[in-house]
Protein backbone atom coordinates (compact mmCIF):
# COMPACT_ATOMS: atom_id res chain seq x y z
CA UNK A 1 0.00 0.00 0.00
CA UNK A 2 2.82 2.42 0.83
CA UNK A 3 4.42 2.04 -2.60
CA UNK A 4 1.11 2.89 -4.28
CA UNK A 5 0.70 5.99 -2.07
CA UNK A 6 4.21 7.10 -3.00
CA UNK A 7 3.49 6.41 -6.68
CA UNK A 8 0.28 8.50 -6.60
CA UNK A 9 2.12 11.44 -5.04
CA UNK A 10 4.55 11.57 -7.97
CA UNK A 11 1.89 11.62 -10.69
CA UNK A 12 0.71 14.66 -12.59
CA UNK A 13 -2.87 15.81 -12.01
CA UNK A 14 -4.13 14.28 -15.27
CA UNK A 15 -2.37 10.98 -14.62
CA UNK A 16 -3.96 10.18 -11.25
CA UNK A 17 -7.36 8.94 -12.47
CA UNK A 18 -6.14 6.68 -15.32
CA UNK A 19 -3.35 5.26 -13.17
CA UNK A 20 -5.68 4.57 -10.25
CA UNK A 21 -8.26 2.98 -12.54
CA UNK A 22 -5.70 0.71 -14.17
CA UNK A 23 -4.28 -0.37 -10.81
CA UNK A 24 -7.72 -1.70 -9.85
CA UNK A 25 -8.05 -3.37 -13.28
CA UNK A 26 -10.26 -0.84 -15.05
CA UNK A 27 -9.57 0.61 -18.47
CA UNK A 28 -11.88 3.61 -17.88
CA UNK A 29 -13.56 5.14 -14.81
CA UNK A 30 -16.34 3.01 -13.32
CA UNK A 31 -19.04 5.44 -14.50
CA UNK A 32 -17.75 5.34 -18.09
CA UNK A 33 -19.81 2.75 -19.95
CA UNK A 34 -17.39 2.37 -22.87
CA UNK A 35 -15.97 -1.13 -23.38
CA UNK A 36 -12.79 -2.03 -25.29
CA UNK A 37 -14.04 -5.45 -26.39
CA UNK A 38 -10.53 -6.81 -26.91
CA UNK A 39 -10.62 -10.60 -26.72
CA UNK A 40 -7.85 -12.96 -25.67
CA UNK A 41 -7.81 -14.33 -29.23
CA UNK A 42 -7.00 -10.85 -30.59
CA UNK A 43 -4.44 -10.17 -27.89
CA UNK A 44 -2.87 -13.57 -28.42
CA UNK A 45 -2.41 -12.74 -32.11
CA UNK A 46 -0.91 -9.29 -31.41
CA UNK A 47 1.51 -10.55 -28.76
CA UNK A 48 2.78 -13.33 -31.07
CA UNK A 49 3.23 -10.93 -33.99
CA UNK A 50 5.05 -8.22 -32.01
CA UNK A 51 7.21 -10.66 -30.02
CA UNK A 52 7.77 -12.73 -33.18
CA UNK A 53 7.06 -16.03 -31.43
CA UNK A 54 5.01 -19.08 -32.30
CA UNK A 55 1.63 -19.97 -30.88
CA UNK A 56 3.27 -22.99 -29.27
CA UNK A 57 5.78 -20.77 -27.40
CA UNK A 58 3.06 -18.51 -26.01
CA UNK A 59 0.93 -21.52 -24.98
CA UNK A 60 3.90 -23.06 -23.18
CA UNK A 61 4.59 -19.77 -21.40
CA UNK A 62 0.99 -19.63 -20.19
CA UNK A 63 1.04 -23.28 -19.09
CA UNK A 64 4.24 -22.61 -17.15
CA UNK A 65 3.22 -19.32 -15.50
CA UNK A 66 -0.54 -19.78 -15.25
CA UNK A 67 -1.01 -16.06 -15.89
CA UNK A 68 -1.66 -14.25 -19.19
CA UNK A 69 0.40 -11.22 -18.14
CA UNK A 70 3.39 -13.29 -17.05
CA UNK A 71 3.16 -15.29 -20.27
CA UNK A 72 3.30 -12.07 -22.33
CA UNK A 73 6.32 -10.83 -20.36
CA UNK A 74 8.04 -14.17 -20.82
CA UNK A 75 7.69 -14.27 -24.62
CA UNK A 76 8.73 -10.62 -25.01
CA UNK A 77 11.89 -11.36 -23.03
CA UNK A 78 12.69 -14.48 -25.05
CA UNK A 79 11.22 -13.66 -28.45
CA UNK A 80 13.24 -12.36 -31.38
CA UNK A 81 11.51 -8.99 -31.33
CA UNK A 82 11.88 -6.13 -33.79
CA UNK A 83 10.88 -3.55 -31.19
CA UNK A 84 14.17 -1.93 -30.21
CA UNK A 85 13.88 1.04 -32.59
CA UNK A 86 10.36 1.88 -31.44
CA UNK A 87 11.34 1.52 -27.79
CA UNK A 88 14.04 4.14 -28.27
CA UNK A 89 11.75 6.46 -30.19
CA UNK A 90 8.61 6.30 -28.07
CA UNK A 91 8.54 5.62 -24.33
CA UNK A 92 5.06 4.75 -23.08
CA UNK A 93 3.31 7.04 -20.61
CA UNK A 94 0.11 6.62 -18.59
CA UNK A 95 -1.69 9.24 -20.67
CA UNK A 96 -0.52 7.69 -23.95
CA UNK A 97 -1.92 4.31 -22.87
CA UNK A 98 -5.26 5.91 -21.92
CA UNK A 99 -5.40 7.81 -25.25
CA UNK A 100 -4.78 4.55 -27.11
CA UNK A 101 -7.59 2.86 -25.21
CA UNK A 102 -9.90 5.74 -26.14
CA UNK A 103 -8.92 5.49 -29.80
CA UNK A 104 -9.68 1.75 -29.76
CA UNK A 105 -13.16 2.39 -28.34
CA UNK A 106 -13.85 5.16 -30.86
CA UNK A 107 -12.86 2.94 -33.79
CA UNK A 108 -16.05 1.60 -35.37
CA UNK A 109 -17.48 0.70 -38.76
CA UNK A 110 -15.87 -0.92 -41.79
CA UNK A 111 -12.27 -1.97 -41.21
CA UNK A 112 -12.50 -1.27 -37.46
CA UNK A 113 -11.02 -4.62 -36.47
CA UNK A 114 -7.87 -4.00 -38.50
CA UNK A 115 -7.56 -0.45 -37.10
CA UNK A 116 -7.91 -1.70 -33.52
CA UNK A 117 -5.26 -4.33 -34.14
CA UNK A 118 -2.91 -1.66 -35.52
CA UNK A 119 -3.39 0.44 -32.39
CA UNK A 120 -2.70 -2.57 -30.16
CA UNK A 121 0.33 -3.52 -32.23
CA UNK A 122 1.78 -0.02 -31.83
CA UNK A 123 1.05 -0.07 -28.10
CA UNK A 124 2.83 -3.39 -27.50
CA UNK A 125 5.68 -2.46 -29.83
CA UNK A 126 6.40 0.52 -27.57
CA UNK A 127 6.20 -1.48 -24.34
CA UNK A 128 8.92 -3.14 -22.30
CA UNK A 129 8.34 -6.78 -21.29
CA UNK A 130 7.14 -5.68 -17.84
CA UNK A 131 4.81 -3.08 -19.39
CA UNK A 132 3.48 -5.75 -21.75
CA UNK A 133 2.68 -7.91 -18.74
CA UNK A 134 0.47 -5.24 -17.16
CA UNK A 135 -1.04 -4.05 -20.43
CA UNK A 136 -2.22 -7.61 -21.05
CA UNK A 137 -3.72 -7.88 -17.59
CA UNK A 138 -5.45 -4.49 -17.82
CA UNK A 139 -6.91 -5.24 -21.25
CA UNK A 140 -8.32 -8.55 -20.01
CA UNK A 141 -9.35 -7.10 -16.61
CA UNK A 142 -7.03 -9.51 -14.83
CA UNK A 143 -4.55 -7.32 -12.94
CA UNK A 144 -4.25 -9.95 -10.19
CA UNK A 145 -1.72 -7.98 -8.14
CA UNK A 146 -3.83 -8.33 -5.00
CA UNK A 147 -4.60 -4.60 -4.97
CA UNK A 148 -8.30 -4.15 -4.40
CA UNK A 149 -10.36 -1.00 -3.85
CA UNK A 150 -10.11 -1.23 -0.06
CA UNK A 151 -6.32 -1.01 -0.26
CA UNK A 152 -6.54 1.71 -2.91
CA UNK A 153 -8.70 3.77 -0.55
CA UNK A 154 -5.95 3.43 2.07
CA UNK A 155 -3.30 4.43 -0.48
CA UNK A 156 -5.24 7.55 -1.54
CA UNK A 157 -5.76 8.54 2.09
CA UNK A 158 -2.05 8.16 2.85
CA UNK A 159 -0.85 9.81 -0.38
CA UNK A 160 -2.86 13.01 0.10
CA UNK A 161 -3.12 13.07 3.92
CA UNK A 162 -6.91 12.60 4.02
CA UNK A 163 -8.79 10.70 6.76
CA UNK A 164 -9.54 7.19 5.52
CA UNK A 165 -13.23 7.42 6.46
CA UNK A 166 -13.58 10.51 4.23
CA UNK A 167 -12.03 8.65 1.27
CA UNK A 168 -14.28 5.64 1.89
CA UNK A 169 -17.44 7.76 2.15
CA UNK A 170 -16.62 9.66 -1.04
CA UNK A 171 -15.87 6.44 -2.90
CA UNK A 172 -19.25 5.09 -1.76
CA UNK A 173 -21.00 8.16 -3.15
CA UNK A 174 -19.15 8.35 -6.47
CA UNK A 175 -18.49 4.67 -7.07
CA UNK A 176 -15.19 5.62 -8.69
CA UNK A 177 -11.90 5.53 -6.79
CA UNK A 178 -10.06 7.22 -9.68
CA UNK A 179 -12.24 10.30 -9.37
CA UNK A 180 -11.74 10.27 -5.60
CA UNK A 181 -7.95 10.09 -5.98
CA UNK A 182 -7.89 13.00 -8.45
CA UNK A 183 -10.11 15.18 -6.27
CA UNK A 184 -8.06 14.22 -3.23
CA UNK A 185 -4.86 15.34 -4.92
CA UNK A 186 -6.36 18.60 -6.20
CA UNK A 187 -8.56 19.67 -3.28
CA UNK A 188 -7.72 17.43 -0.32
CA UNK A 189 -10.15 16.65 2.49
CA UNK A 190 -12.31 19.75 1.93
CA UNK A 191 -12.89 18.80 -1.70
CA UNK A 192 -13.99 15.27 -0.83
CA UNK A 193 -16.34 16.46 1.92
CA UNK A 194 -18.27 18.51 -0.66
CA UNK A 195 -19.01 15.48 -2.86
CA UNK A 196 -22.60 14.26 -3.02
CA UNK A 197 -24.70 12.07 -5.29
CA UNK A 198 -24.56 12.78 -8.99
CA UNK A 199 -27.56 11.66 -11.01
CA UNK A 200 -26.68 9.15 -13.76
CA UNK A 201 -23.44 8.19 -11.95
CA UNK A 202 -24.40 4.82 -10.38
CA UNK A 203 -23.11 3.88 -6.93
CA UNK A 204 -22.19 0.43 -5.71
CA UNK A 205 -25.12 -1.43 -4.12
CA UNK A 206 -25.23 -2.38 -0.47
CA UNK A 207 -24.70 -6.14 -0.08
CA UNK A 208 -26.23 -8.77 2.18
CA UNK A 209 -24.60 -11.62 4.07
CA UNK A 210 -25.83 -15.19 3.75
CA UNK A 211 -27.86 -16.72 6.57
CA UNK A 212 -29.16 -20.27 6.82
CA UNK A 213 -32.54 -19.71 8.49
CA UNK A 214 -34.89 -16.96 9.61
CA UNK A 215 -34.43 -18.16 13.20
CA UNK A 216 -30.67 -17.61 12.92
CA UNK A 217 -31.22 -13.95 11.95
CA UNK A 218 -33.77 -13.35 14.71
CA UNK A 219 -31.38 -14.80 17.30
CA UNK A 220 -28.60 -12.45 16.14
CA UNK A 221 -30.76 -9.34 16.38
CA UNK A 222 -33.04 -10.34 19.22
CA UNK A 223 -35.72 -7.83 18.29
CA UNK A 224 -37.85 -6.87 15.31
CA UNK A 225 -36.52 -7.47 11.82
CA UNK A 226 -37.88 -6.38 8.43
CA UNK A 227 -38.36 -9.33 6.06
CA UNK A 228 -38.83 -8.91 2.30
CA UNK A 229 -39.34 -11.40 -0.50
CA UNK A 230 -36.04 -12.14 -2.22
CA UNK A 231 -36.96 -12.14 -5.88
CA UNK A 232 -35.15 -14.29 -8.44
CA UNK A 233 -34.43 -11.39 -10.74
CA UNK A 234 -31.95 -8.67 -11.57
CA UNK A 235 -31.20 -5.92 -9.09
CA UNK A 236 -31.31 -2.50 -10.71
CA UNK A 237 -30.53 1.08 -9.73
CA UNK A 238 -32.86 3.66 -11.24
CA UNK A 239 -31.78 7.27 -11.79
CA UNK A 240 -34.40 9.88 -12.67
CA UNK A 241 -33.94 13.56 -13.47
CA UNK A 242 -37.04 15.33 -14.74
CA UNK A 243 -38.13 13.38 -17.86
CA UNK A 244 -34.93 11.34 -18.22
CA UNK A 245 -34.64 7.87 -16.69
CA UNK A 246 -31.56 5.64 -16.79
CA UNK A 247 -31.23 2.14 -15.38
CA UNK A 248 -28.05 0.48 -14.15
CA UNK A 249 -27.36 -3.16 -13.32
CA UNK A 250 -25.86 -4.55 -10.12
CA UNK A 251 -22.45 -4.19 -11.81
CA UNK A 252 -23.25 -0.55 -12.67
CA UNK A 253 -23.67 -1.27 -16.38
CA UNK A 254 -26.20 0.89 -18.23
CA UNK A 255 -29.10 -1.42 -19.19
CA UNK A 256 -31.63 1.31 -20.04
CA UNK A 257 -32.07 0.20 -23.67
CA UNK A 258 -32.98 -3.33 -22.58
CA UNK A 259 -35.81 -2.21 -20.29
CA UNK A 260 -37.92 0.39 -22.15
CA UNK A 261 -41.14 -0.50 -20.30
CA UNK A 262 -39.43 0.11 -16.96
CA UNK A 263 -38.22 3.50 -18.18
CA UNK A 264 -41.78 4.38 -19.16
CA UNK A 265 -43.22 3.06 -15.90
CA UNK A 266 -40.79 5.06 -13.74
CA UNK A 267 -41.30 8.17 -15.84
CA UNK A 268 -45.08 8.06 -15.44
CA UNK A 269 -45.28 6.84 -11.82
CA UNK A 270 -42.42 8.53 -9.94
CA UNK A 271 -43.48 12.18 -9.73
CA UNK A 272 -40.45 13.66 -7.94
CA UNK A 273 -37.98 15.73 -9.95
CA UNK A 274 -34.83 13.72 -9.12
CA UNK A 275 -34.43 10.29 -7.55
CA UNK A 276 -32.14 7.31 -7.17
CA UNK A 277 -34.17 4.20 -6.37
CA UNK A 278 -33.35 0.50 -6.09
CA UNK A 279 -35.48 -2.40 -7.21
CA UNK A 280 -35.62 -5.86 -8.69
CA UNK A 281 -36.84 -6.82 -12.16
CA UNK A 282 -38.25 -10.31 -12.68
CA UNK A 283 -39.51 -12.13 -15.78
CA UNK A 284 -43.16 -13.19 -15.67
CA UNK A 285 -44.67 -16.19 -17.49
CA UNK A 286 -48.09 -16.47 -19.12
CA UNK A 287 -49.45 -18.01 -15.94
CA UNK A 288 -48.34 -14.98 -13.91
CA UNK A 289 -45.58 -16.84 -12.04
CA UNK A 290 -41.91 -15.78 -12.03
CA UNK A 291 -39.77 -17.34 -14.75
CA UNK A 292 -36.23 -18.66 -14.12
CA UNK A 293 -33.46 -16.08 -13.92
CA UNK A 294 -31.89 -17.13 -17.23
CA UNK A 295 -35.02 -15.98 -19.09
CA UNK A 296 -34.56 -12.51 -17.66
CA UNK A 297 -30.92 -12.53 -18.75
CA UNK A 298 -32.10 -12.87 -22.36
CA UNK A 299 -33.82 -9.51 -21.87
CA UNK A 300 -30.90 -7.74 -20.23
CA UNK A 301 -28.45 -8.85 -22.90
CA UNK A 302 -30.70 -7.65 -25.73
CA UNK A 303 -30.18 -4.11 -27.04
CA UNK A 304 -31.72 -4.55 -30.51
CA UNK A 305 -35.21 -5.66 -31.61
CA UNK A 306 -36.43 -5.18 -28.06
CA UNK A 307 -40.09 -5.12 -29.12
CA UNK A 308 -40.12 -8.80 -30.10
CA UNK A 309 -38.49 -10.04 -26.91
CA UNK A 310 -40.74 -7.76 -24.78
CA UNK A 311 -43.74 -9.82 -25.92
CA UNK A 312 -42.00 -13.14 -25.28
CA UNK A 313 -40.53 -12.19 -21.90
CA UNK A 314 -42.66 -9.65 -20.04
CA UNK A 315 -41.11 -8.22 -16.90
CA UNK A 316 -42.25 -6.74 -13.60
CA UNK A 317 -40.48 -4.13 -11.45
CA UNK A 318 -40.58 -4.16 -7.64
CA UNK A 319 -38.91 -1.35 -5.68
CA UNK A 320 -37.24 -1.86 -2.30
CA UNK A 321 -35.09 1.18 -1.44
CA UNK A 322 -34.68 4.93 -1.98
CA UNK A 323 -31.20 6.47 -1.85
CA UNK A 324 -31.81 10.01 -3.05
CA UNK A 325 -34.96 12.11 -3.54
CA UNK A 326 -35.10 15.71 -4.77
CA UNK A 327 -31.62 16.67 -3.62
CA UNK A 328 -31.76 14.83 -0.27
CA UNK A 329 -29.20 12.11 0.41
CA UNK A 330 -30.99 9.26 2.21
CA UNK A 331 -28.20 6.72 2.77
CA UNK A 332 -27.56 8.02 6.29
CA UNK A 333 -31.25 7.63 7.12
CA UNK A 334 -32.55 4.39 8.74
CA UNK A 335 -34.00 1.76 6.45
CA UNK A 336 -37.54 2.00 7.84
CA UNK A 337 -37.64 5.74 7.01
CA UNK A 338 -36.24 5.15 3.52
CA UNK A 339 -38.95 2.54 2.95
CA UNK A 340 -41.66 4.99 4.04
CA UNK A 341 -40.35 7.65 1.65
CA UNK A 342 -40.11 5.05 -1.12
CA UNK A 343 -43.77 4.14 -0.65
CA UNK A 344 -44.72 7.80 -1.07
CA UNK A 345 -42.76 8.36 -4.31
CA UNK A 346 -43.29 4.92 -5.96
CA UNK A 347 -46.72 5.79 -7.31
CA UNK A 348 -48.25 2.72 -8.95
CA UNK A 349 -45.00 0.72 -8.89
CA UNK A 350 -45.29 -2.14 -6.33
CA UNK A 351 -42.81 -2.53 -3.50
CA UNK A 352 -41.37 -5.91 -2.53
CA UNK A 353 -43.67 -7.80 -0.14
CA UNK A 354 -42.63 -7.04 3.45
CA UNK A 355 -43.44 -7.77 7.09
CA UNK A 356 -41.77 -6.58 10.30
CA UNK A 357 -41.74 -9.16 13.09
CA UNK A 358 -39.84 -10.66 16.00
CA UNK A 359 -41.89 -13.87 15.93
CA UNK A 360 -40.03 -16.87 14.49
CA UNK A 361 -43.22 -18.73 13.50
CA UNK A 362 -44.57 -15.68 11.65
CA UNK A 363 -41.21 -15.30 9.90
CA UNK A 364 -41.16 -18.98 8.87
CA UNK A 365 -44.68 -18.71 7.41
CA UNK A 366 -43.59 -15.66 5.45
CA UNK A 367 -40.57 -17.57 4.14
CA UNK A 368 -42.80 -20.44 2.96
CA UNK A 369 -45.14 -17.98 1.27
CA UNK A 370 -42.21 -16.48 -0.65
CA UNK A 371 -41.09 -19.92 -1.84
CA UNK A 372 -44.63 -20.92 -2.85
CA UNK A 373 -44.84 -17.73 -4.92
CA UNK A 374 -41.76 -18.83 -6.90
CA UNK A 375 -39.25 -16.54 -5.22
CA UNK A 376 -35.79 -17.41 -3.85
CA UNK A 377 -36.43 -16.71 -0.18
CA UNK A 378 -36.16 -13.63 2.02
CA UNK A 379 -33.94 -10.65 2.69
CA UNK A 380 -33.78 -9.67 6.37
CA UNK A 381 -32.97 -6.03 7.17
CA UNK A 382 -32.51 -4.25 10.47
CA UNK A 383 -35.08 -1.43 10.55
CA UNK A 384 -32.45 1.08 11.71
CA UNK A 385 -29.81 0.04 9.14
CA UNK A 386 -28.09 2.78 7.16
CA UNK A 387 -27.27 2.22 3.49
CA UNK A 388 -23.57 1.42 3.03
CA UNK A 389 -22.74 1.25 -0.71
CA UNK A 390 -20.49 -1.64 -1.70
CA UNK A 391 -20.33 -2.98 1.86
CA UNK A 392 -21.46 -6.38 3.16
CA UNK A 393 -22.24 -5.66 6.80
CA UNK A 394 -24.26 -7.47 9.47
CA UNK A 395 -27.46 -5.52 8.86
CA UNK A 396 -28.82 -7.23 5.73
CA UNK A 397 -29.08 -11.02 5.33
CA UNK A 398 -30.10 -13.27 2.42
CA UNK A 399 -32.06 -16.36 3.41
CA UNK A 400 -32.57 -18.88 0.60
CA UNK A 401 -34.24 -22.26 0.34
CA UNK A 402 -31.63 -25.00 0.14
CA UNK A 403 -32.05 -27.47 -2.71
CA UNK A 404 -31.07 -31.10 -2.25
CA UNK A 405 -27.26 -31.49 -2.46
CA UNK A 406 -25.84 -33.67 -5.23
CA UNK A 407 -22.99 -36.16 -5.18
CA UNK A 408 -21.00 -35.56 -8.37
CA UNK A 409 -17.68 -36.72 -9.76
CA UNK A 410 -14.79 -34.52 -10.90
CA UNK A 411 -14.05 -35.37 -14.54
CA UNK A 412 -11.56 -32.57 -15.36
CA UNK A 413 -9.83 -29.61 -13.73
CA UNK A 414 -8.05 -26.37 -14.62
CA UNK A 415 -5.17 -24.53 -13.00
CA UNK A 416 -6.13 -21.32 -11.23
CA UNK A 417 -4.76 -17.78 -11.57
CA UNK A 418 -2.96 -15.41 -9.23
CA UNK A 419 -2.80 -16.80 -5.71
CA UNK A 420 -4.12 -20.13 -7.02
CA UNK A 421 -1.43 -20.43 -9.69
CA UNK A 422 -0.04 -23.96 -9.64
CA UNK A 423 -3.20 -25.36 -8.03
CA UNK A 424 -5.91 -27.32 -9.80
CA UNK A 425 -8.76 -25.24 -8.42
CA UNK A 426 -11.48 -25.16 -11.14
CA UNK A 427 -13.43 -28.42 -11.29
CA UNK A 428 -15.69 -29.91 -13.98
CA UNK A 429 -18.59 -31.79 -12.35
CA UNK A 430 -20.46 -34.74 -13.86
CA UNK A 431 -23.47 -36.95 -13.09
CA UNK A 432 -24.25 -40.44 -14.38
CA UNK A 433 -26.79 -40.98 -17.17
CA UNK A 434 -28.70 -44.20 -16.37
CA UNK A 435 -29.80 -44.69 -19.98
CA UNK A 436 -26.38 -44.46 -21.65
CA UNK A 437 -24.11 -45.16 -18.71
CA UNK A 438 -22.07 -42.06 -19.60
CA UNK A 439 -20.86 -39.37 -17.23
CA UNK A 440 -22.27 -36.04 -18.39
CA UNK A 441 -21.07 -32.65 -17.26
CA UNK A 442 -23.61 -30.56 -15.31
CA UNK A 443 -21.47 -27.70 -14.08
CA UNK A 444 -18.14 -26.23 -13.14
CA UNK A 445 -16.97 -24.62 -9.89
CA UNK A 446 -13.97 -23.08 -8.17
CA UNK A 447 -15.79 -22.45 -4.88
CA UNK A 448 -16.13 -24.28 -1.59
CA UNK A 449 -12.73 -25.76 -0.77
CA UNK A 450 -10.13 -24.31 1.59
CA UNK A 451 -6.58 -23.65 0.38
CA UNK A 452 -5.39 -26.76 2.19
CA UNK A 453 -8.09 -28.87 0.51
CA UNK A 454 -7.24 -27.43 -2.92
CA UNK A 455 -3.56 -28.28 -2.45
CA UNK A 456 -4.44 -31.83 -1.44
CA UNK A 457 -6.94 -32.10 -4.33
CA UNK A 458 -4.25 -30.94 -6.77
CA UNK A 459 -1.90 -33.67 -5.62
CA UNK A 460 -4.59 -36.35 -5.96
CA UNK A 461 -5.85 -35.18 -9.37
CA UNK A 462 -2.32 -35.12 -10.81
CA UNK A 463 -2.11 -38.84 -10.10
CA UNK A 464 -5.35 -39.41 -12.07
CA UNK A 465 -4.47 -37.49 -15.26
CA UNK A 466 -5.45 -39.17 -18.53
CA UNK A 467 -5.08 -36.16 -20.86
CA UNK A 468 -3.41 -32.72 -20.71
CA UNK A 469 -4.87 -29.82 -22.72
CA UNK A 470 -2.90 -26.65 -21.97
CA UNK A 471 -3.88 -25.51 -18.46
CA UNK A 472 -6.68 -28.12 -18.31
CA UNK A 473 -6.42 -31.80 -17.44
CA UNK A 474 -8.86 -34.68 -17.88
CA UNK A 475 -8.81 -37.20 -15.05
CA UNK A 476 -10.03 -40.68 -14.20
CA UNK A 477 -13.44 -40.09 -12.59
CA UNK A 478 -12.72 -41.12 -9.04
CA UNK A 479 -13.10 -38.08 -6.74
CA UNK A 480 -16.69 -37.66 -5.48
CA UNK A 481 -17.80 -34.32 -4.03
CA UNK A 482 -21.04 -33.12 -2.48
CA UNK A 483 -22.24 -30.03 -4.34
CA UNK A 484 -24.76 -27.38 -3.32
CA UNK A 485 -26.27 -24.91 -5.80
CA UNK A 486 -28.99 -22.28 -6.14
CA UNK A 487 -30.93 -23.59 -9.10
CA UNK A 488 -30.87 -25.89 -12.13
CA UNK A 489 -31.10 -24.12 -15.47
CA UNK A 490 -31.58 -25.16 -19.06
CA UNK A 491 -28.25 -25.20 -20.91
CA UNK A 492 -27.18 -25.52 -24.52
CA UNK A 493 -23.57 -25.84 -23.38
CA UNK A 494 -23.91 -29.27 -21.81
CA UNK A 495 -25.10 -32.43 -23.55
CA UNK A 496 -27.55 -33.20 -20.74
CA UNK A 497 -29.33 -29.88 -21.41
CA UNK A 498 -29.04 -28.68 -17.80
CA UNK A 499 -26.53 -26.73 -15.69
CA UNK A 500 -26.17 -26.04 -11.98
CA UNK A 501 -26.33 -22.34 -11.10
CA UNK A 502 -23.80 -21.10 -8.51
CA UNK A 503 -22.43 -24.58 -7.79
CA UNK A 504 -20.00 -24.92 -4.89
CA UNK A 505 -18.41 -27.92 -3.19
CA UNK A 506 -19.63 -28.52 0.37
CA UNK A 507 -17.83 -31.80 1.11
CA UNK A 508 -15.28 -34.21 -0.34
CA UNK A 509 -16.99 -37.60 -0.15
CA UNK A 510 -14.13 -40.03 0.48
CA UNK A 511 -16.77 -42.51 1.68
CA UNK A 512 -18.37 -42.79 -1.77
CA UNK A 513 -17.33 -44.26 -5.11
CA UNK A 514 -18.41 -43.90 -8.73
CA UNK A 515 -21.51 -46.06 -8.26
CA UNK A 516 -22.80 -43.54 -5.70
CA UNK A 517 -22.76 -40.56 -8.07
CA UNK A 518 -26.18 -38.97 -8.56
CA UNK A 519 -27.90 -39.39 -11.89
CA UNK A 520 -28.93 -37.08 -14.70
CA UNK A 521 -32.44 -38.39 -14.21
CA UNK A 522 -32.47 -37.23 -10.57
CA UNK A 523 -31.19 -33.80 -11.58
CA UNK A 524 -33.89 -33.59 -14.27
CA UNK A 525 -36.52 -34.40 -11.64
CA UNK A 526 -35.25 -31.60 -9.39
CA UNK A 527 -35.29 -29.30 -12.43
CA UNK A 528 -38.92 -30.18 -13.16
CA UNK A 529 -39.90 -29.69 -9.49
CA UNK A 530 -38.83 -26.05 -9.79
CA UNK A 531 -41.75 -25.38 -12.14
CA UNK A 532 -44.30 -26.17 -9.46
CA UNK A 533 -43.31 -22.71 -8.18
CA UNK A 534 -41.93 -21.02 -11.29
CA UNK A 535 -43.35 -20.49 -14.76
CA UNK A 536 -41.81 -22.46 -17.62
CA UNK A 537 -43.71 -20.39 -20.20
CA UNK A 538 -41.92 -17.47 -21.87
Amino acid sequence: MSWVASFLQKLGDEEVEPATSMLVSRVFPRWDQRVLEVSWATLNKIIREVANVSSHMLSNAFAKTGDVGDAAKCVFEKGKTRRQVMLLQNQLSILEVRRTFEKIVETTGAGSREKKERLLRTLFSSATPVESKYLTRILLKEMRIGFQEGLMEQAVAKAFNIPLEVVQKTNMLTGDIGQVATLGKLEGTDGLLKVGFKIFRPIKPMLAQMATTVTEVLKKHGNQIALEYKLDGARIQIHKSRDTVKIFSRRLTNVTKSLPEIVQQVGSSVKVRTAILEGEVIAIGKDGNPMPFQNLMRRLRRIRNIESVMKKIPIQLYLFDALYIDGENLIDKPYNLRRQLLKIVAGTIPLTEQIITSNAKVAERFMKAAIRSGHEGLVAKKPDSLYTPGMRGKRWFKIKETLEPLDLVIMAAEYGYGRRHGWLSDYYLAARDIESGDLLQVGKTFKGLTDAEIIKMTRILKELVTLKEGHRIVVTPKIIVEVIYNEIQRSKTYKCGMALRFARISKIRNDKNLEDVDTIQKIRKIYEEQFKKKSRYP
